[in-house]
């Protein structure tokens, strides 16, 4: 099948590169076009969670009344007692466009005490801004920005004003996250070009793999884009289809150009390389593209928005990187055909190959299967060593310490929590829907007595909850049937995103509601509890999903059931040294001065869901590529160890040459200013390094060599379904049929 579609390209290569360019000027035109489409990604709540809920019934009762904008004033020689200060401020809010500003509370307004800091010189306002969704409470921030930082009043003696909260928070990150790409790209594609000429010895195959890479990237923002006419889709998803359209679209580049080039010497004619290569490399990157998507689709299966969109984008570049690897690539080598060595900067490009049995990969293969034991056992203890730490993780979420320091909005928010009371800005939020009196009590006692008694036992309740500062009716709205529905802001000492706050939460559910009342904890602290809680719930399926998906692809793929276990297992082994890695470095601040970020003690935890489903993709994709050449020579062979040591030389140099491009890519956004994207791109970089140069490299081969002949084992029933549905190429030769056993 891949032979006869590499030979239909090759007599269709000029109209396929036609609609190739017809691509990507679409793509650039309307594709390019998802930045202002997409939604920023701070609702990590599912829908049908306890907190969710909480939020939409005191939306229907109160309307919507969040802190989108945190205004924060200070003069160093007034207090909120002056009426100068006052005046000040009240003339500057009122001075704000309606248009964009739906209500603005201020000390003074409500008389509230936690607007005001201990020393009473700094108090902030609350803005509820105007718009329907994200976006159009981002426009309505950006159209007030330089007012709210306008020093407010004369003769204040110098009032200042900083803009903080929710929407300045998402509209920082998203700047960061879009200055992110753009330096991704101007830093990559130049640096990839140079590094790729030299591995390749020649810049017209150089420039292939990057040609991949960016019609990737453009055709997954095309996509991207029609998923917004039916779904909400993060912007965050832009990163992932940076990191992936790059790396993969290198990849499946490089994998290709080499294979090519390696078939224009063995065989007579062009068009027979290009069918060889397509039905040799296009089924590995075929294979390999399926695994990497079914990675990323797991993402799909978690009902966070975030996440979901990182599977939207994710399995989007994937699809396209592999469309373009096995229709365009090959139409170019096509056209391309002996010139693909053109503009050389080494004489031995496009020469005779070297003796594969003198290469330096080859040797390094024999001497770990002479010791396999030992390699073994030293490499797995080194990585459940790396990932010990990950025994010790604490969860937590995103807040405004995720941006650099010097982020206005950043410092906003250590003000309000070094000088105000504790989460003044972020209660536990408690919905309790009253009934009427008779109901309340069972006695015909009047409604507000009955009710009030009622409630105000709740709230001590609630009081006495060990943490629990204070708890405080901040709204009342009378319901049908003489009912009411109340809001309790609960105050608290722990930070917003701890487990301590968590608990909290937890303590806060379990207390009994008023008799014949509901009660429905939300707040910012209760939507990470249930964010954690549906994570967990859904975190088996999604293993289940990739670990099964994974064993019946590289089945079909190699004829066996040992190697798809091997797999599994030494991706597990590396992800736990990635994760504790992770925990060491940002949960434990160990060289936080040295990548300029603030530990926060917790680790989000959708980031690291996200990077095991990269990582694992992509350590699937490099496992691929190895065995794909191994099975090739043990097909020809039935020498596990000749087949092992033939693999790795063909597949060494390149496997760690993937690797090393992709950090160059990852290494971008690991110099973020945002920390949950410079925590993707460090575990990123540490995956690709122990993956690439202990995983693949050693710990395959010396696991080969003690499995021997049972590497290549399937019961007889999965062998003739092999034989019937499996991904082999058309001049396969039959598989050996072997027992267990070593050899």
């Amino acid at each position: 099948m891949f032979e006869a579609w590499g030979r239909a390209l090759y007599g269709a290569r000029r109209l396929t590169l036609g609609i190739a360019v017809l691509f990507v000027a679409f793509a650039a035109i309307w594709g390019t076009g998802v930045f202002g489409k997409l939604t920023s990604s701070n609702n990590f709540t599912p829908s049908d969670s306890q907190s969710q809920r909480a939020a939409n019934a005191a939306d229907q009762a109160f309307g919507r009344d969040e802190a989108d904008v945190v205004v924060l004033y200070r003069s160093a020689a007034m207090t909120v007692a002056d009426p100068r200060y006052r005046q000040a401020v009240t003339t500057a809010l009122q001075g704000l466009p309606r248009a964009d500003v739906a209500k603005a509370e201020t000390y003074w307004s409500t008389g509230n005490r936690n607007l005001v800091s201990a020393d009473r010189h700094s108090t902030y306002a609350v803005l509820q801004l105007r718009g329907a969704d994200d976006a159009a409470r981002r426009k309505s921030y950006n159209a007030i920005k330089a007012e709210l930082a306008a020093p407010p009043g004369a003769g204040t003696g110098a009032l200042s004003a900083r803009a903080g909260g929710t929407v300045p928070m998402e509209v920082a990150i998203n700047k960061e996250v879009t200055a992110n790409i753009g330096r991704a790209e101007a830093f990559s594609m130049p640096v990839l070009l140079i590094l790729l000429a030299l591995i390749f010895g020649s810049l017209a195959a150089a420039a292939l793999p990057l040609a991949v890479g960016a019609l990737a990237i453009l055709g997954s923002f095309t996509v991207l884009r029609l998923l917004t006419l039916g779904t909400s889709v993060s912007t965050y998803s832009v990163n992932i289809t940076t990191i992936l359209g790059l790396g993969l679209g290198i990849d499946y580049g490089l994998f290709m150009v080499t294979r090519f080039r390696e078939e224009l010497r063995r065989q007579p004619t062009v068009e027979r390389a290009v069918a060889r290569t397509v039905a040799t490399a296009g089924r590995t990157v075929a294979v390999s593209g399926v695994t990497v998507a079914v990675a990323l689709t797991s993402l799909m299966l978690f009902p966070e928005v975030f996440l979901r969109s990182m599977g939207y984008g994710g399995v989007a570049t994937v699809g396209v990187d592999v469309i373009a690897a096995l229709t365009v690539l090959p139409a170019l080598l096509a056209v391309l055909g002996h010139r693909v060595n053109a503009l050389r900067l080494r004489r031995s490009v496009g020469g005779p190959p070297k003796d594969e049995a003198s290469g330096a990969w080859y040797r390094l293969a024999h001497s770990v299967m002479r010791r396999p034991v030992a390699y073994v056992g030293v490499i797995v203890i080194a990585l459940l060593a790396l990932g010990a730490p990950f025994l010790r993780i604490s969860w937590g979420g995103v807040d405004a310490r995720t941006l650099p320091s010097g982020s206005v909005v950043r410092q906003v928010s250590d003000a309000l929590n070094s000088q105000f009371p504790a989460n003044s800005t972020a209660p536990i939020e408690a919905v309790v829907t009253l009934p009427s009196s008779a109901a309340a009590n069972g006695t015909t006692a009047p409604a507000p007595a009955a009710r009030q008694a009622a409630l105000g036992g709740y709230l001590h309740r609630i009081e006495a909850i060990p943490g629990v500062t204070g708890a405080q009716v901040t709204g009342a709205q009378v319901t049908g049937g003489n009912g009411r529905v109340v809001r309790v802001d609960v105050g608290y000492a722990p930070a917003t995103v701890s487990p301590a706050a968590r608990h909290i939460v937890t303590e806060v559910r379990a207390v009994a509601p008023p008799p014949g009342a509901t009660v429905l904890v939300g707040g910012q602290t209760a939507q990470l509890a249930d964010e954690l809680s549906s994570l967990g719930a859904t975190l088996p399926w999604m293993a289940l999903l990739v670990g099964l998906a994974t064993f019946v692809l590289l089945f079909l793929a190699f004829s066996s059931v040992v190697l798809p276990l091997k797999a599994i297992v030494m991706n597990v082994l590396s992800l736990s040294a990635t994760f504790g890695v992770i925990v060491w470095v940002f949960q434990w601040g160990h060289l936080s001065r040295a990548l300029q970020f603030t530990p926060t003690g917790s680790i989000d935890p959708t980031i690291p869901i996200l990077l095991a489903a990269i990582v694992f993709g992509l350590s699937m994709d490099y496992e691929v590529f190895l065995l794909s050449r191994v099975r090739e020579l043990y097909d020809i062979t039935a020498d596990n160890t000749a087949a092992v040591a033939g693999g790795l030389q063909r597949t060494g140099g390149l496997i760690t040459s993937l690797a090393g491009l992709l950090i160059i890519v990852v290494g971008a956004f690991s110099a973020s200013g945002i920390t949950f994207i410079k925590l993707l791109g460090v575990g990123m970089i540490v995956a690709l390094l122990v993956d690439a140069s202990v995983v693949r490299v050693l710990l395959v081969p010396a696991t080969m060599r003690l499995l021997g002949r049972a590497n290549w084992w399937a019961p007889g029933p999965l062998r003739r379904l092999y034989a019937r549905y499996g991904i082999s190429e058309e001049e396969r030769r039959p598989t050996p049929v072997v027992a267990a056993g070593t050899g």
